[in-house]
């Protein structure tokens, strides 16, 4: 019978960022097996320190930062988007004008505070309200986004993590009726560039919340997704003309990049930093 690696080998491996087929590899025996798994650990390990070294010698920033200055460049200097910062903590009643009511699904998702407030989920409920106040006093088109953490109770796994960080895009009043799909490859496309990913796929599916939304994802691996309207939920926030919105995943767009097989290697992380397992 082949034997295989065992579960604390297969798990340090995958610490090191080692391929699926790595650590599915069959051995003649136990022998060949820790064989393999010595050499391999130590080449990875090797890899990862010396990718450490590159962060705090050359690069100095993590890639999900880069990531970020890449695309905040590219809407502020290319496409007249200007950035906007909003509260982390927000009201019960923000979730209920996107539909997320107790028997929401996202609802259990939510990591509520004290007084029916919780931590941001999304980005979108506070840019609902800060396009709407911009577009009354500005009376002209509205092009904002903001790049920040949001929080849900995710299941742990390889693509999924409790704290997370968004980057939103939204358009407002300044797409034809009729022309948003258009304007959401086009600005799709032109994010892929910035970003430096030319291996993607732009899909039309469907949401819980948005309806029908185009999708960027990479392999298996969704990174982004745009939504139009004059949508359903638009007038419980006082809005009433066209937009066009993405939200980006900066830590799923870290992932395809640099073909992470975790994305806690592009988290958040006392554990990893730059895609580096600090355990070696």
């Amino acid at each position: 019978m082949a034997e295989k690696l065992t579960v604390t080998q297969k798990q340090r491996l995958v610490e090191l960022n080692a391929p699926a087929e790595m650590v599915e590899c069959e051995f003649a025996d136990k022998g060949e097996r820790d064989s393999f798994f010595k050499a391999n650990e130590t080449a990875l390990a090797r890899e990862n320190r010396e990718k450490l070294l590159k962060l705090l010698n050359l690069h100095h920033r993590p890639l999900v930062c880069e990531i970020e200055s890449r695309l905040t460049g590219w809407l502020t200097e290319e496409e007249s988007f200007t950035q906007v910062v909003t509260p982390i903590i927000i009201t019960e009643s923000m979730l209920e004008k996107m539909t997320i009511g107790a028997d929401h699904p996202l609802a259990s998702q939510v990591f509520w505070l004290e007084g029916k407030k919780c931590l941001r989920p999304m980005l979108a409920p506070n840019l609902y309200e800060i396009m709407r106040e911009m577009h009354r006093v500005a009376r002209q088109p509205i092009r904002i986004f903001e790049a920040g953490p949001c929080f849900r109770k995710e299941t742990q796994g390889a693509q999924h993590m409790n704290e997370f960080t968004m980057l939103n895009l939204v358009e407002l009043a300044g797409v034809r009726e009729g022309e948003q799909m258009d304007r959401l490859r086009s600005l799709a496309v032109s994010a892929m560039k910035a970003v430096g990913i030319e291996d993607y796929e732009l899909e039309i599916t469907s949401s819980e919340v948005y309806g029908e939304t185009l999708d960027i994802v990479c392999g298996d691996l969704e990174v982004a997704s745009g939504a139009y309207g004059p949508h359903f939920l638009d007038s419980k926030w006082g809005i009433f003309d066209t937009w066009v919105g993405i939200g980006f995943g900066l830590e799923r767009l870290a992932m395809a990049k640099a073909g992470y097989q975790n994305i806690k290697r592009a988290g958040r992380s006392l554990a990893y930093q730059d895609g580096v397992r600090l355990n070696i």
